[in-house]
């Protein structure tokens, strides 16, 4: 007789079911495998916020996109970019003191740097291959050396990986590229399989606490056996949302990171390379963190080891913007309505207080007054309004100056009159978002501001 599952008593439903579930855990318990980022390790990595991403390999010294040019090539180039380019890559400039300290300047809380691109260079003393910066001029452990760089400034220390490896492709003929052949995935390649997790046994070993890994490429059984060396550690891209060159419409729920250049390269391009401004650069990383997210910045190092000096003073200038609004973008969460208007919303993770991102230049001059409506901010007797970096006492130069934050709660809205008066740049041209404080605040659903407008509308 055919028994069918609605056949079967519901106690007896029940208890296979708890077996199943029992069966589950006791298999995961055997097998100690971790399978996901820790959900305390997550809310730590969003409170980050911001990140320096470090793209930088021996093929930097012809400006060529990172290893991508070994992608179809034909033979000869490719060996001569394995044979050659090493024999003359000696970045004799190289100080990730001063990098670190200028990603410390500019609020950045966590590096991911390039240990190895898809080339299958490695920028650390491998065991593993002899494909590695130690065989160059150079000679030095330059992933050590920015790891300890990086802790001496208090910076997280984050791993990018990548499973593909161009080189053991070429050493086993097999066509070189992009997940276009089942053999280059590890999966389907025990050679590269296992060449990848003794390179991240390395890695994960040797070179400390590392806090994120972010796997550019295949990551089933690499980041179960990286969670196995450090099971603090986050994986990023392999685990989470990680949009490149681009940004959500709409928040992401949990956490989730955006990866930018300045340019249009990753890595260091000589010709005529347009950079973004330092403004664009400042409002993407709001966007980013009132949409959730965190923002990891690239930098493309000189091949002499210096970073580029336009990508040094874009991030001098995310540092003075740092200096005075650090407070808006570390340790927040989204707020309920991440926008209104031109201003954008974060929020602090701990308590009732909202940041008001409003843009400055010639939307909020220098010295001038300016009124705000905030529709979905409800404010009371509690309520406390300040200007991030800003006493609101005076403005340089000018007597008897009114220079105070006034606030009340409207049927509207909290209304907030406050002036920009914090002179950073000898000409008071800045360019850059001014940070309302707005503490001790609740939120106004869309729904009930569109009852109180309806009943201002009846009334008048």
């Amino acid at each position: 007789m055919k028994i069918v599952l609605k056949d079967l008593p519901l106690k007896f439903l029940l208890k296979i079911k708890f077996l199943a579930i029992l069966s589950l855990l006791i298999t995961s318990n055997l097998t100690g495998q971790q399978t996901s980022n820790k959900p305390e390790r997550e809310q730590w990595f969003m409170d980050m916020g911001f990140g320096m991403f470090i793209h930088w390999s021996m093929d930097s010294q012809v400006g060529a996109v990172i290893s991508h040019s070994m992608a179809g090539a034909s033979e000869d180039y490719l060996k001569r970019f394995i044979t050659e380019l090493p024999k003359t890559f000696n970045p004799k400039k190289f100080d990730p003191n001063e990098w670190a300290v200028l990603a410390k300047l500019a609020g950045m809380k966590y590096v991911v740097f390039t240990t190895k691109h898809h080339s299958g260079f490695c920028m650390w003393d491998t065991k593993t291959t002899s494909f590695n910066i130690l065989n160059t001029p150079f000679k030095r452990d330059a992933t050590r050396e920015i790891f300890d760089a990086f802790r001496k400034q208090g910076i997280a220390i984050g791993i990018y990986f990548s499973p593909e490896d161009f080189h053991l492709l070429f050493e086993k003929q097999i066509p070189i590229g992009r997940l276009q052949n089942p053999l280059h995935y590890p999966a389907n390649n025990p050679d590269l399989m296992a060449l990848d997790k003794a390179q991240i046994k390395e890695l994960l070993s040797n070179y400390g606490k590392i806090d994120v890994m972010f796997f550019d490429g295949p990551a089933e059984g690499l980041k179960e056996y990286a969670w196995q060396l450090q099971p603090d550690l986050i994986v990023t891209r392999g685990q989470m949302q990680t949009p490149e060159q681009n940004l959500p419409d709409k928040p992401i729920p949990g956490p989730w990171e955006a990866c930018f250049t300045m340019g249009t390269d990753w890595q260091y391009k000589p010709t005529n390379d347009p950079h973004k401004s330092g403004t664009d650069i400042i409002n993407m990383l709001i966007e980013i963190r009132a949409k959730g997210g965190n923002l990891l910045l690239n930098v493309g190092p000189k091949p002499d080891g210096e970073i580029q000096i336009e990508q040094e003073a874009l991030l001098r200038e995310i540092a003075l913007w740092n200096l005075v609004n650090q407070e808006g973008i570390q340790n927040i969460r989204p707020w309920e309505i991440i926008k209104e208007g031109d201003n954008w919303f974060t929020k602090s993770k701990d308590n009732n207080t909202v940041y008001a991102f409003i843009p400055g230049g010639r939307t909020w001059k220098y010295g001038e007054r300016k009124e705000f409506i905030f529709k979905t901010i409800a404010g009371n007797d509690q309520t406390k309004v300040s200007i991030l970096g800003y006493a609101s006492e005076l403005v340089e130069y000018k007597q008897g100056f009114d220079a105070e934050i006034y606030s009340t709660q409207t049927p509207l809205g909290l209304a907030i009159s406050a002036v920009n008066g914090h002179r950073l740049y000898t000409n008071n041209q800045w360019p850059n978002p001014v940070v309302l404080k707005i503490e001790n605040v609740n939120f106004i659903p869309p729904k009930q501001i569109l009852e109180i407008k309806s009943k201002i509308d009846g009334a008048k």
